[in-house]
């Protein structure tokens, strides 16, 4: 008899290309349809249990359903959940971040990362009148056109910095015209770049800790110092690390101050929901009432931008982030994976770099230090995706070809019970 999951599966690859909701898939033989999530579980249709370091690919770090967004989501939604007009939870929201983020002088919602790193752009654009943007190899900002550029390049790739590759059919060459490569974490090449681009370069967009790798020391900081001095947007794309490896995000935990950042994920508590943060005088430009008057003015809307469910599921959310003790305990539980990873490896004799700040964590299998997308490459992702696979076997949910998440719901035996099942696996290879 067919199971209740197994059915599930079956209609979802009839009717959603590879039975997918976007790019993320589950080996066939053990896809399921997640039910319900409840803390640090969610549960397929027929039931099963699996701890859960996947966590909707980020938003939530206080674990499935906690009650205290219910809570507020419930009270809200009976007052209506759209409205397409100015609303409190928005307006809380926008004010908690704020009071967060170093750069964030306005605020402006949109509808996702993918959203808010387009509009970051085209407001650079605006400000300064020029064309171009310049990305880092291997960087993920989204799905747009502007971005979907040497995320993925081959290692065989034959193009020179600062060539840019489409990740996807459907780009037009005139945008990949428009994009530069920079190597991460090589602020001399970066900086040769800049300086003789500067005259059409509108912005730089980085993630502060791109696929969990660290900015070398001195980076992050000689890209602010260079582009303030030849007049180019420097743009965080905080998505991921907003509100996850401090409460002032990356701009906090590394010390450097960009003129724009992007956030997502986390701010929406789990509903669809972004912002665009920083400097006035380029937010300013988004402003509808001054559109006459500015010719510089970039259109920044959205039907469900500053949605009120989504920004009391938001506001909710960084409520429960800003309590005493709470950073601690994400340090905490992402350091004993971390630590835990390692010292498995390490006893294993299996060559492998642990990568990750605050919450989150990955394991690469390759015994040389990562600090580019090129070194990257190095790492055998297909022993990754074999201990991925048996993971979810073990009743372990990963996304080990992005990252695992931790949130405040996942408990130390949690932890211990994932790395007991990797040790456990890592012993049969």
């Amino acid at each position: 008899m067919s199971s209740a999951n197994a059915e599930l599966v079956a209609r979802g690859r009839d009717v959603f290309p590879g039975g997918s909701l976007g790019t993320f898939v589950l080996p066939e033989d053990l896809d399921m349809v997640i039910a319900r999530g409840a803390g640090s579980r969610v549960y397929d249709a027929d039931g099963r249990e699996f701890i859960d370091f996947v966590l909707g690919s980020g938003p939530m770090i206080l674990g499935h359903a906690p009650p205290s967004v219910v809570e507020a989501v419930q009270s809200q939604i009976q007052r209506g959940n759209s409205y397409y007009a100015m609303n409190e939870p928005a307006i809380q929201l926008a004010e908690k971040i704020r009071s967060a983020v170093p750069c964030a002088e306005k605020v402006k919602f949109c509808g996702s990362g993918s959203e808010a790193t387009f509009y970051a752009m085209r407001l650079a654009r605006a400000a300064t009148g020029k064309p171009k943007v310049l990305k880092f190899e291997g960087a993920y900002h989204g799905h747009h056109d502007y971005v979907m550029m040497s995320v993925t390049p081959s290692a065989t790739r034959n193009e020179t910095y600062p060539v840019a590759i489409p990740d996807t059919a459907g780009i037009p060459s005139v945008v990949r015209d428009q994009v530069l490569v920079a190597p991460l974490n090589d602020l001399a090449a970066t900086r040769e770049l800049l300086e003789k681009n500067a005259d059409e370069l509108a912005a730089v967009i980085i993630e502060p800790q791109c696929r969990l790798i660290d900015p070398q020391p001195g980076f992050l900081e000689g890209l602010r110092r260079i582009t303030k001095q030849l007049g180019i947007v420097l743009i965080f794309d905080e998505v991921v690390t907003g509100f996850r490896l401090a409460w002032g995000g990356a701009q906090e935990f590394y010390g450097v101050t960009p003129d724009v950042a992007c956030y997502g994920k986390i701010i929406g508590g789990g509903y669809p929901l972004a912002a665009i943060a920083g400097r006035a005088d380029i937010l300013e430009l988004s402003n509808p009432r001054t559109k006459a008057k500015e010719p510089r003015n970039a259109y920044v809307s959205g039907t469900l931008n500053g949605n009120p469910l989504a920004a009391t599921a938001g506001l909710a959310t960084l409520i429960e982030l800003e309590k005493p003790g709470t950073y601690d305990r994400l340090n905490s539980i992402g350091t004993r994976m971390r630590e835990g990873l390692r010292k498995i490896a390490a006893g294993k004799g299996i060559a492998a770099q642990v990568l990750g700040a605050g919450p989150m964590a990955n394991i690469y299998f390759t015994p040389e230090p990562i600090v580019d997308y090129r070194s990257l490459l190095k790492h055998k992702s297909q022993m990754a995706s074999a201990l991925g696979r048996e993971l979810l076997a073990h009743g372990i949910f990963t996304h080990l070809s992005a990252k695992m998440y931790m949130s405040l719901a996942h408990s130390d035996e949690d932890i211990d019970t994932a790395l007991q099942a990797i040790d456990v696996i890592l012993d049969a290879k």
